[in-house]
């Protein structure tokens, strides 16, 4: 569990120090709060579903449907940000970061339920 946090927090410092670099400070902020945000939500999932990778197809099924729950509201957790502080957040940087952490993050999904 300890690797996929560090892959998320270097994804964060990427997606953040990107922004930073291109669009400034708002920007590196709001990159780096989208970030934050997926790799708390691709944590969550993890968590959810590594008891149950052995377990029946059940309870692996439940575990799943729970983890795409937690990334599903971590989607609408951004898009209420957008909406509300979109003149303190830029909103492209935001999805930016959100979107580019937790792609990352879920292709490489598979590497941190062994």
């Amino acid at each position: 569990m300890l690797s996929l946090a560090l892959t998320g927090a270097a994804m964060e410092i990427l997606s953040g120090g990107f922004a930073f670099a291109l669009g400034g400070l708002f920007a590196g902020v709001s990159a780096l709060v989208g970030a934050s945000i997926a790799s708390a939500a691709q944590v969550a999932a993890i968590l959810l579903l590594r008891p149950a990778m052995q377990a029946e197809n059940k309870m692996f099924q439940q575990r799943w449907a729970l983890g795409m729950a937690v990334r599903f509201g971590s989607f609408l957790v951004i898009a209420v940000l957008i909406l509300t502080m979109k003149d303190v957040l830029p909103p492209a940087w935001l999805a930016a970061g959100y979107l580019s952490t937790l792609l990352v993050l879920l292709f490489a999904e598979t590497r941190f339920l062994r």
